[in-house]
């Protein structure tokens, strides 16, 4: 854990302190995206009990006041109308500028905030492509894909670099939102706090070079691809980055 706070220091310089006062609080910030594929914002805002506030990372992005408890069990969320998400995750699907039309690859896409983000935006046109490695996690994704009313998609459990093979240069939008430390997790998940260590930073850095290697393979011409993460190591995010575009100077 001091190795985590000693190289964030090294990282931040002066925005160190300010960082600090975040990292331990207990406090964090909740949010929900609206699913336009069953309810307008407007709707939404209308027939929930609270105020939403607007987020700047998408469109059919929320705030929620930090006293609202256990927005799951709401009727609306398992009716579809929204997907509680973290607010600033909404930010690569955004990026990733999805048009109607295209067909996207989320290449490791449980539990499926994002994926569910892009069906959105493709409005049933086009196709979904959402894939998770893990067979459990992947079930949990069929259900929300189902549970927000997304037809235009497949979700299969497949390993990125078999499936990558078989739809080469298939795809208008590719997003990897990578395996990663998990470091910005720290105050949401404690067990993300447990495993941290250097080796498995080097260890999601390795894998996410993998994963990307195989998203370019599967990326048509002219093509889009985002690479995220929830993390602050450089070198699972500006270095990933960095050593892609050396292997993949087309880029």
């Amino acid at each position: 854990m001091n190795d985590f706070l000693l190289r964030m220091k090294s990282l931040l310089g002066d925005e160190f302190d300010e960082f600090l006062k975040f990292y331990n609080s207990d406090d964090f910030i909740k949010g929900l995206r609206v699913n336009t594929l069953k309810c307008s914002p407007k709707k939404l805002c209308s027939l929930l009990d609270f105020e939403l506030k607007k987020t700047p990372f998408c469109d059919e992005g929320f705030y929620i006041p930090s006293d609202v408890k256990s927005i799951g069990n709401n009727p609306l969320h398992h009716a579809g109308a929204f997907y509680v998400q973290e607010p600033s995750a909404t930010s690569a699907v955004t990026m990733l500028d999805v048009h109607e039309g295209d067909y996207v690859l989320d290449l490791c896409a449980a539990p499926g905030g994002k994926s569910t983000q892009i069906g959105a935006k493709l409005n049933g046109t086009g196709l979904l492509w959402s894939n998770e490695i893990v067979r459990n996690r992947a079930n949990i994704l069929l259900s929300n894909i189902e549970r927000t009313g997304i037809s235009n998609a497949v979700v299969s459990n497949c390993r990125p670099d078999e499936l990558c093979k078989r739809l080469e240069n298939r795809f208008d939008r590719i997003l990897v939102d990578a395996p990663c430390s998990g470091e910005g997790m720290f105050r949401k998940e404690p067990v993300a706090l447990q495993q941290h260590c250097e080796a498995l930073v080097k260890q999601c850095a390795e894998l996410g070079a993998q994963i990307l290697d195989c998203a370019a393979a599967a990326l048509a011409p002219g093509g889009q691809l985002v690479y995220s993460t929830c993390t602050f190591a450089p070198e699972e995010d500006e270095g990933q980055v960095a050593a892609f575009l050396q292997r993949h100077p087309e880029f």
